[in-house]
């Protein structure tokens, strides 16, 4: 048997992967010899061996038709063809059957090799395909799972924040407009803390971003903690949104204000930096009722904005005549350009008079802007508004030219015209064409530099910048005169003043206003007055008081030395034609 299992095993090797060494191939050939030799023997003979023997060949991998066909070869060959051959093998030396029977129970055994050859390999190219649709199957529900995962994922990423886990704006706008979508939200009230934290960029830009991501994620879960059963969103940056969702009162907002700020601000550990912060809130409580998402979500950025304003580390309530006041003053500014082109801006002039008396030494000019469905707009309205924008400068330069020329026409009248004052914003002064632009001014209009008078702020004049002094003492060389406007009411430093390029002192209204009755409270500001007199009269300075309007308190003014005034009782602001009228 070993002879024929190593013929066996020569014709087989090459015909398909075998798992196996040569002699574990022969050995296992070997046990297969042994099997179909013992079935030839067995009686009653059955071909049920031959067909063990065909699938035990599939099962060992000879599992290919060119290994089947030299299979039966080699055992045709070696053992069906030769009789004699066969009955040498052990085993069938003494079996009692003729030559004929013999061959014909071999050619049956090789007939059930190949037939159990054939249904192995059926079988097991069956199972094949059953484990490749099973695995397909597999393969298949584990890609839905995946995508099933994936997609979980890319919404925890479209509605979470991906740093803090919280809420993202998307996940918060859904349920604030959840809450008016409610069946019964006509009847409800709700509040928004809208959260930003101050100064958050000095942290990423002293101690890096990582700092400061770990920082907003320290801050996160202080503020939910703080925040408690209300949603807490992350919406950008370093800012966050509280929504309360079901409010009684304005109370139960400003509550979860203070909650939030008291977390926010505790000091936290951050990678061994010890940080504290700190935040401002914007707080909207109101009627679900009347309102959108869209409004409460704005009138809650514009509060946050105040709370910013008013020192930051707290919050502010929405205000609504506040929110209008603030709306109507974006409108003024926003119409201010358009209405600067179409010229509805226009002056008016008040008298600055002598004390001593009572000559027009000069006039004040005014700017006043003639909004068309507003009427006429003092300086009070538009100044801050155009000085916010810058657009005062544009303003500011056509008040020059407009003051210089009536000036000119007025010297032209006659020649005890008096002078005229412009008032220069800190944006003027700071503009490096300033003096040239004066200089341009005076020689258009041909108005002498003596009869230009300049106001300025005490703030703007005290500034530590050089700019603003060298431009003041620049203008002064041309000769124009320079006053300092509401003195008293900022740093009322005289004894800088000796160091400026300044001829004429304003004293604020607000020391007039205690000289209206002979009392005792007067008299501590007749003191103020008579002080500030002595002091800019040692400094020769010319003083002016603002606001007088009454006869007593110029009389008072006289008294205590004060040079001129301004104010009603003298004149009230009027057109450039009311002072030529005064000239003739």
């Amino acid at each position: 048997m070993t002879v024929v299992a190593r013929a066996w095993a020569k014709a087989v090797t090459g015909t398909s992967y075998l798992p196996m060494t040569q002699a574990q191939l022969e050995q296992f050939l070997a046990q297969m010899t042994q099997r179909l030799v013992t079935a030839l023997r067995a009686e009653p003979f059955t071909v049920r061996p031959g067909y063990q023997v065909g699938a035990e060949l599939v099962a060992a991998h000879i599992a290919s038709a060119e290994g089947l066909g030299r299979t039966i070869e080699v055992l045709d060959l070696r053992l069906m063809r030769d009789p004699g051959r066969l009955r040498e093998l052990p085993l069938l030396h003494e079996l009692d059957i003729d030559d004929a029977e013999l061959v014909d129970r071999m050619a049956r055994l090789l007939g059930g090799v190949a037939t159990g050859y054939a249904r192995a390999l059926r079988d097991r190219t069956l199972d094949e395909q059953e484990t490749i649709r099973r695995a397909a199957l597999v393969a298949r529900e584990q890609a839905e799972i995946a995508l099933r995962e994936s997609e979980a994922r890319y919404r925890h990423r479209a509605t979470h924040d991906p740093l803090t886990d919280l809420p993202n704006r998307s996940l918060f706008t859904q349920q604030l407009e959840a809450v008016f979508s409610a069946p019964n939200a006509a009847g409800r009230r709700l509040g928004v803390c809208f959260v930003d934290l101050d100064g958050f960029k000095v942290v990423n830009d002293t101690l890096g971003h990582r700092i400061g991501d770990l920082l907003l994620v320290s801050v996160s879960e202080r503020l939910r903690r703080g925040a408690g059963e209300h949603l807490v969103a992350r919406i950008g940056g370093d800012e966050f949104v509280i929504l309360v969702a079901n409010t009684t009162c304005t109370d139960d907002a400003l509550k979860v204000a203070d909650a939030a700020l008291a977390a926010i601000g505790e000091p936290a550990i951050v990678d061994g930096h010890e940080l504290t912060v700190t935040a401002s809130i914007g707080i909207v409580e109101r009627q679900v009722a009347g309102t959108t998402p869209s409004e409460v979500m704005q009138a809650a950025d514009v509060t946050l904005h105040w709370a910013k304003a008013a020192g930051k580390g707290r919050w502010a309530l929405f205000d609504p005549v506040r929110n209008e006041h603030q709306i109507a003053r974006y409108a003024l500014s926003a119409a201010m350009p358009a209405a600067l082109d179409r010229g509805e801006f226009f002056l008016d002039y008040q008298p600055l008079v002598s004390l001593r008396g009572g000559a027009l030494l000069g006039v004040e000019a005014l700017v006043r802007w003639r909004h068309p469905t507003l009427g006429v707009l003092g300086p009070d309205r538009f100044i801050s508004l155009a000085e916010d924008s810058g657009l005062i400068v544009r303003l500011g330069s056509r008040v020059l030219a407009e003051a210089c020329r009536e000036a000119r026409r007025w010297l032209d009248r006659s020649p005890a015209a008096p002078f005229v004052s412009v008032n220069l914003a800190v944006r003027q002064i700071n503009d490096p064409g300033l003096v040239q632009y004066v200089t341009e001014v005076l020689d258009d209009t041909r108005l002498p530099a003596d009869r230009l008078q300049l106001e300025i702020t005490e703030s703007a004049v005290m500034s530590t910048a050089d700019g603003p002094v060298g431009t003041l003492r620049e203008l002064a060389d041309l000769g124009v005169r320079i006053a300092i406007d509401d003195f008293g009411t900022g740093y009322s430093n005289l004894s800088y003043l000796r160091s400026l390029p300044v001829q004429e002192l304003k004293l604020a209204g607000k020391f007039v206003e205690g000289l209206r009755a002979p009392t005792s409270t007067d008299r501590t500001d007749e003191s103020i007055l008579s002080t500030l007199v002595n002091l800019a009269h040692t400094l020769d300075l010319t003083v002016t008081a603002e606001g007088v309007e009454t006869a007593g308190q110029a009389e008072r003014l006289q008294a205590i030395g004060c040079d001129a005034a301004q104010g009603w009782h003298f004149g009230r602001p009027g057109p450039a034609a009311g002072i030529a009228d005064r000239l003739t």
